[in-house]
């Protein structure tokens, strides 16, 4: 670990002082924006894969009926042009008339009805179905008039919809089934997607049909090359070595060299995301686990020093919650958490008391997040007798093996979606599914009381409840808030948002 620092490091210095002399070289004359990232979006079809790189890829190459705009998070019209709420469960909307999808397809309500039929069946497989599981249905009522149907009152209806609801083509994909789609897929958003490897690259190019009136913008730059590299280490030598012209998430301990290049802007900007681990207390995999008793779970809690880890390793400003939600989510009610402090004794006390004096091995299963990030936990855990094995995978798989009940300790975060309440977070790790390593039925009953009223107050006091359980039995332990760490050519005219979503089709060359 400290060689490849020192080697990265090395590779900084050098760039800095080869671009004194060397202008930048950012491929603004090829019109053509280099992204690099180190996921594999190996599904690219926006249901069914649950990265927030495939939700970036969702934006630029799909449309939904609404948009959020970023600034003020105020909801605007994109494919639906108006709507209204005729009853707490009924949303009409009317749609625009003069949109189609990449092929020349007219886009009309059909093919959003056929978009809200596939969510809402049991067997379609997609990747993260509570999202969507507040939807009863929809019906086409014309060609430009759409109702949806909720299966109680949903008062976050309108932010799913704009930020995780992009329409499907009906007639093409239902011609060419998934299996074609997710490989050679087909929007109606500002970019057209041109060629996936699902492993590699991903090539957009500016749809030139697209309207100028719409709330997403056409975009000023007319390709996007997403390359998809194997570690942060490609990503860096990739921006120093002009084969990138944006990357992010990089190791914050390199923000100020970036910053020292002259040729590159570092920028960094608090996101929704929040980094935790997760323990397997469910014992899913039919074997019996030490994170299955309550105290090991909170020795687990205090042995890590959250907030130094915030501060000397996320670093930017990242803030500890207790609660496992971003601050502003509606429902987020972080009073309502048990708070663990930074006490090795305490979490040595309850070890023994648990029947581990001498602690135990385990595995901490890391999706591919920094190695710096894991290496401190390994040794906070180390400290007080938990000896963890790092076994790092990339994303999709370690959410692979969560899913399975084999990840003792699961290592990763979670960005909501960028939506603004806790319907988007806690029903996703703790509604029951596949994804709930702790499987408690009275969280769960929480939860749905609380996704499925309009009334604020009540509302607020589900998830509180939720919450304080969820944590009493610290079944999740949220490390920090997320500050994204982005490196940008100079060339380029890019802004970071705090809801994690590079717009590319908002950026320009200068």
């Amino acid at each position: 670990m400290r060689k490849a620092a020192k080697a990265l490091s090395a590779a900084l210095l050098m760039a800095a002082g080869v671009a004194l002399a060397t202008p930048a070289l950012a491929q603004k004359s090829a019109d053509t924006l280099r992204v690099y990232w180190r996921d594999q979006v190996n599904d690219v079809d926006p249901y069914y894969n649950s990265l927030r790189t495939g939700l970036i890829v969702a934006h630029h190459a799909w449309d939904g009926l609404v948009y959020r705009d970023p600034d003020g998070y105020v909801i605007k019209p994109l494919i639906a042009k108006s709507w209204k709420w005729t009853d707490e469960t009924t949303l009409d909307f009317e749609l625009r008339t003069d949109l189609t999808f990449h092929n020349g397809d007219k886009l009309t309500a059909a093919d959003v009805v056929y978009t809200i039929g596939v969510l809402t069946d049991p067997k379609s497989g997609i990747a993260v179905p509570s999202n969507y599981s507040w939807i009863a249905g929809a019906e086409e009522i014309d060609a430009s008039h759409v109702r949806l149907k909720t299966k109680s009152a949903f008062p976050a209806a309108l932010q799913y919809l704009a930020f995780v609801t992009p329409i499907y083509p009906k007639a093409y994909r239902e011609k060419v089934g998934h299996d074609v789609y997710k490989n050679q897929p087909i929007g109606s958003g500002p970019y057209r997607i041109t060629k996936v490897d699902g492993v590699s690259q991903i090539d957009l190019e500016r749809f030139e049909a697209y309207p100028a009136d719409m709330a997403k913008p056409r975009p000023p730059i007319r390709k996007l090359i997403i390359k998809e590299v194997t570690d942060a280490t490609a990503e860096i030598t990739g921006l120093l070595g002009n084969q990138a012209d944006w990357i992010w998430q990089y190791n914050p301990d390199q923000f100020d060299k970036i910053a020292a290049v002259p040729t590159l802007n570092a920028m960094r900007q608090e996101a929704f995301r929040i980094l935790f681990l997760y323990l397997e207390s469910a014992g899913r995999n039919g074997q019996k686990s030490p994170f299955q008793d309550v105290r090991v779970r909170k020795a687990f809690a205090h042995a890590i020093d959250r907030q130094t880890f915030a501060d000397k390793l996320i670093q930017g400003g990242s803030r500890v919650p207790d609660a496992p939600c971003y601050f502003t989510q509606f429902g987020c009610d972080q009073a309502a958490a048990v708070h663990y402090d930074f006490d090795p004794a305490k979490a040595k006390a309850l070890l023994a008391e648990a029947g581990y004096p001498n602690g135990f091995d385990t595995e901490l299963v890391n999706g591919n997040l920094l190695s710096s990030w894991v290496g401190a936990l390994q040794g906070y855990l180390g400290a007080v007798g938990i000896r963890a094995k790092v076994t790092t995978v990339q994303a999709v798989a370690g959410i692979q093996r969560a899913e399975k009940g084999d990840a003792p300790i699961y290592m990763s975060s979670w960005g909501s979606y960028s939506v603004n309440d806790v319907s988007a977070i806690l029903p996703y790790f703790f509604g029951g599914s596949s994804d709930d390593m702790s499987q408690d039925a009275e969280v769960k009953a929480l939860l749905q009381e609380g996704g499925s009223v309009n009334d604020p107050e009540k509302r607020k006091a589900a998830y509180s409840k939720a919450i304080k359980r969820i944590t009493d039995q610290a079944y999740i332990l949220p490390i920090g808030t997320y500050t994204t760490t982005y490196g940008v050519s100079k060339a380029l005219n890019f802004k970071p948002w705090a809801d994690e979503m590079p717009r590319f089709y908002l950026s320009s060359w200068k």
